[in-house]
């Protein structure tokens, strides 16, 4: 297998203004693949099927994938809000979560063709995830939120009720079953803190019945441990050896706990990050193939995929990191087996799409979800730009020139990314390039907060929610048009969720923007901290503040108290039926711009929460967005 770009054949080619079409409508999105027993699996969740998301296989030495869940299944897991880890396979063995029942189904793979799926669990308020198959049990074990907590069951494969095998004093997850079948990883945390803040993994023996037994925190958060972290992604590397990423160290660096003794070992002492932050299940930037650790780092906002080298005399040292050769610097979802690797990649001239590598030679193969419609030299590439943020603090973002060429009348639309732990990545965005093929510059800030660039970057944003990343934003923005790249009287802003929230803050409570978007965005933080789900229930206590104590921070932060300090267009979109940042939200914020004058659009969506599944409704965000912009812009 020689180095490929596989897939679809490419795209005509275009040579004018990308269409929103072809950035939103029909590109779907590639999760969770997975390697088992030679198959390769992995979820497509399909803008135009209104967001539906199915599982696709190819056997082993197959050439094309088939669907193994056609028609009205849709694989969607609701636990936390987010979801994700949807799907699990030992053998022949395939078991998923529904989205139309949330229930357990089961699928045989075995034979011509797969079974029926059947259903395991009875349809209740129950929310099924992350789970994963014990064949000495004959059982899925995963996560079920019930009651307000999280809990650890398993489900017969023969079907039945869920029992009961660890209650978490509140979030539980990412369980990993030790390749003997005799121990079981998982990771815990609890409110106040989110994942990525303060976490711990937890180990336990699985008894012959399959209880669990002396279950007891082993590193974390916990003063039990000597690690005060963060942890993730439990993975397994022998039956006795158990490989986590913490940042106790301040990066989240990989560690080795030997499960027999107790003892931890460093395996990379980097200033490079090896995990994300935990919104969703089925992450992995970890992978083990049976014999070698395959990992993916982000050092200055760029991904690499290396082995690890375990070796006794390189471990505990940089050397023991070993770097493959790919073309790919934006990575995610790994996973490996005999000495095969697949994981989602793209870099800022190739599409996503799935990786597959073959780690003895090195040739790979990249099958893009959709080809590109654009010619490398139309494509513009981002540039990285250091800046002096908030306090003077050196802050990252990635600038995208037009396709014009940057000069001082270039208009400028600066995103603020969701999270707000999230980061601005490399890979190709066409969404991104839709602007600059009309003559924009775009400018995607790693605010402070961010990651990618260590704990200690993350915690600039502690307590300062709707003051560091709107004054990065600014910053950024102001430092481009000293350059003489933008036009300071054409800037715009946009973001969803809590880049909805920076967006509208930074219309608030600075001059340097002319216009903005908010997708979904937070309007009224004091709402939020009152209204929303459990996940999230308590994370602005560490953002702003605790409430109500802190009730007059809060509304010094908040834009819709502010609304009368905007003075500029805003559009806005939101799902009718988005649970974490509530309609009411948009549409008290929109009231209050509308009363004072101010040139506002609304459009709402049936059918959507936060965040859009739909094609057509994201080709309508976008070019809606655009038209907004460029008719207050007069451009």
């Amino acid at each position: 297998m020689k180095p490929s770009l596989g897939g679809p054949a490419r795209a005509e080619l275009e040579q004018g203004p990308l269409a929103a079409s072809l950035v939103e409508g029909c590109i779907p999105t590639i999760k969770e693949p997975k390697l088992r027993g030679g198959r390769l699996l992995w979820l497509e969740q399909r803008p135009q099927e209104q967001g539906r998301t199915t599982l696709m296989l190819r056997e082993p030495a197959g050439l094309q994938a088939r669907e193994l869940t056609p028609g009205h299944w849709n694989l969607r897991s609701r636990v936390h809000g987010y979801g994700g880890g949807v799907y699990a396979l030992a053998n022949d063995t395939l078991v998923f979560v529904d989205d139309g029942d949330r229930c357990l189904w089961q699928l045989q793979l075995a034979g011509a063709a797969p079974s029926q799926p059947s259903r395991l669990t009875s349809p209740t308020d129950r929310a099924f995830a992350d789970g994963l198959i014990d064949s000495q049990h004959q059982r899925w074990l995963g996560v079920m939120e019930a009651g307000g907590r999280d809990q650890l069951v398993a489900v017969p494969l023969a079907g039945g009720e869920p029992e009961l095998l660890h209650l978490a004093a509140d979030f539980c997850g990412y369980a990993a079953l030790s390749p003997d079948g005799g121990q079981l990883a998982w990771v815990e945390w609890h409110q106040p803190w989110m994942p990525w803040q303060r976490s711990q993994v937890w180990l336990a023996r699985i008894t012959a019945a399959g209880a669990l037994e002396d279950a007891r925190p082993v590193a974390g958060s916990g003063e039990e441990s000597p690690l005060t972290s963060s942890i993730f992604q439990p993975l397994w590397v022998s039956p006795t050896e158990l490989v986590v990423a913490s940042d106790a160290t301040g990066w989240w660096n990989l560690q080795r706990l030997e499960t027999g003794t107790g003892s931890w070992q460093p395996l990379l002492p980097l200033e490079a990050e090896f995990a994300m932050p935990q919104w969703v299940y089925g992450m992995a930037t970890t992978a083990w193939d049976g014999e070698q650790l395959i990992a993916a780092a982000c050092a200055g906002g760029v991904w690499q995929l290396g082995r690890v080298d375990l070796a006794a005399e390189r471990v505990g040292t940089p050397e023991a990191w070993r770097p493959l050769d790919v073309p790919f610097d934006d990575l995610a979802a790994l996973c490996a087996e005999a000495g095969q690797l697949v994981a989602v990649a793209s870099s800022p001239t190739i599409p996503e799409g799935l990786l597959e590598l073959e780690l003895a030679s090195g040739s790979w193969r990249h099958t893009p979800v959709a080809p590109c419609p654009l010619a490398l030299e139309a494509i513009s590439q981002p540039e990285p730009l250091w800046f002096a943020g908030h306090g003077g603090q050196q802050t990252h973002a990635w600038f995208y020139p037009p396709a014009t060429g940057a000069c001082t009348s270039s208009p400028l639309l600066v995103k603020g990314h969701s999270g707000p732990t999230g980061m601005a990545r490399r890979g190709l965005n066409l969404g991104i390039q839709f602007w600059t093929s009309r003559g924009w510059g775009v400018l995607d800030v790693n605010y402070g907060g961010s990651t990618g660039f260590g704990r200690a970057y993350r915690e600039r944003l502690d307590g300062q929610w709707g003051v560091v990343d709107v004054a990065d934003c600014a910053a950024a923005a102001q430092a481009l048009v000293a350059a003489g790249k933008a036009s300071g009287a054409r800037i715009a802003i946009e973001g969803g969720s809590a880049g909805g929230f920076t967006a509208l803050a930074a219309l608030c409570f600075t001059d340097v923007f002319r216009a903005g978007a908010s997708r979904y965005g937070v309007s009224d933080p004091s709402a939020l901290a009152s209204e929303t789900h459990r996940f999230e229930a308590r994370y602005l206590d560490g953002l702003i503040g605790p409430w109500p104590q802190a009730r007059p921070t809060y509304e010094a932060r908040s834009p819709l108290a502010h609304a009368e300090q905007i003075h500029c267009p805003v559009i806005f979109f939101q799902g009718v039926d988005d649970q974490v940042v509530p309609p009411a939200q948009t549409e008290r914020m929109a009231l209050a711009l509308q009363t004072q004058g101010i040139p506002v659009e609304v459009h709402l969506f049936a059918n959507e929460g936060h965040g859009f599944r739909s094609g057509a409704v994201r080709i309508e965000v976008l070019e809606a967005t655009e038209a907004f912009f460029r008719r207050h812009f007069q451009l």
